[in-house]
C-alpha cells in the first residue's frame, strides 16, 4: 500500500513540476530577465566584464527550469506520499481525500509561507555573495523550525482535545503556533541586502511569482494525490458480473 502511495505521490509531483513550470515560465522569468538585465548594466558602469554563460538563459528558462521544478515536485512528491501514509487516520476521522488536502494545507503553511514571511524569495543580481552560506543557512533553518512547532502544535492540539473538545483545541493549538512562530521571527535575524537603486516593482513581481510556482505545487497534491489515494484505499468494485460470482473451491 505504501509502495502504491509513493508511486502516485511522486507521478502528482510531475504533474506539479509541469504546472509550476508553466507558471514560471510566463510570471517569473520575465523578472528574472530584468534582474540579470540590472546585473549586468551594474557591471557595465563599473568597468567589469559580464560573466560567460555556462549555460545559455534559454536552455536555462526552458530545459534547465523544467527539469529543476520537476525534479523538486518528484521529491516532494515522495515525502508527501509517506507523511500522508503515517498520518492517514492518526489526525482524525478523515477520508483520503481530506487528509491530503489537509496536508497539503499544513504543509504550504509552514514549509511555504511562513518562511518566506521572514525570507521571502529575491530575484538574481539581489545580495550580497559574500554572504550566501549564512543566507542559505537561515533560509532552511526557518523551514525547519516551522515544521518543529507544527508538529508541537497537532500534538497540543491532541492533548488538549479529551478535555476541551476538538472546537476549543484546535484554535488554542493553532494560537500557540502563530505566537511561537511570531517570537521566532522576531528573534532570527533579518537580511535585506536589496540594492537601493534596485526596481521594487521587478522584487514584488518576483516574490509573486515565487509564491504562486509553491501554491501550484501544493495545491496539486491536495487536490491530485488525494484523488489518488482515494483510489487506492477505496477501490472501485468491479462491475462486471462474473466479478460477484465466488470462486469455486478447490
Amino acid at each position: 500500500m505504501v509502495r502504491n502511495l509513493l508511486i502516485r505521490g511522486m507521478l502528482t509531483g510531475v504533474l506539479a513540476g509541469v504546472l509550476a513550470w508553466v507558471f514560471a515560465w510566463v510570471f517569473g522569468e520575465p523578472e528574472v530577465r530584468n534582474a540579470i538585465a540590472f546585473e549586468e548594466h551594474e557591471a557595465s558602469a563599473h568597468g567589469d566584464h559580464p560573466e560567460e554563460e555556462i549555460v545559455s538563459r534559454g536552455v536555462q528558462s526552458t530545459i534547465g527550469m523544467l527539469t529543476g521544478v520537476g525534479v523538486y515536485g518528484i521529491a516532494i512528491g515522495g515525502l508527501f506520499a509517506l507523511v500522508f501514509a503515517f498520518a492517514y487516520g492518526r489526525i482524525g476521522p478523515f477520508r483520503p481525500r481530506a487528509t491530503a488536502g489537509l496536508l497539503a494545507l499544513l504543509g504550504f503553511v509552514t514549509v511555504i509561507v511562513v518562511p518566506f514571511l521572514k525570507y521571502p524569495a529575491n530575484p538574481p543580481a539581489v545580495g550580497d555573495p559574500d554572504t550566501i552560506g549564512r543566507r542559505t543557512a537561515l533560509y532552511f533553518g526557518m523551514p525547519a523550525l516551522s515544521v518543529l512547532l507544527a508538529a508541537a502544535s497537532v500534538l497540543l492540539a491532541r492533548r488538549l482535545t479529551p478535555r476541551l473538545g476538538v472546537w476549543n483545541a484546535v484554535p488554542l493549538a493553532v494560537a500557540a503556533f502563530v505566537v511561537a512562530v511570531g517570537v521566532a521571527m522576531w528573534a532570527m535575524p533579518t537580511v535585506n541586502e536589496i540594492p537601493a537603486e534596485f526596481s521594487a516593482t521587478v522584487v514584488w513581481r518576483f516574490r509573486v511569482a515565487s509564491l504562486g510556482i509553491h501554491t501550484i505545487i501544493w495545491t496539486t497534491f491536495g487536490l491530485v494525490f488525494g484523488l489518488l489515494a482515494e483510489r487506492v484505499l477505496f477501490p472501485v468494485a468491479d462491475p462486471r458480473p462474473e466479478s460477484r460470482v465466488p470462486a469455486a473451491a478447490g
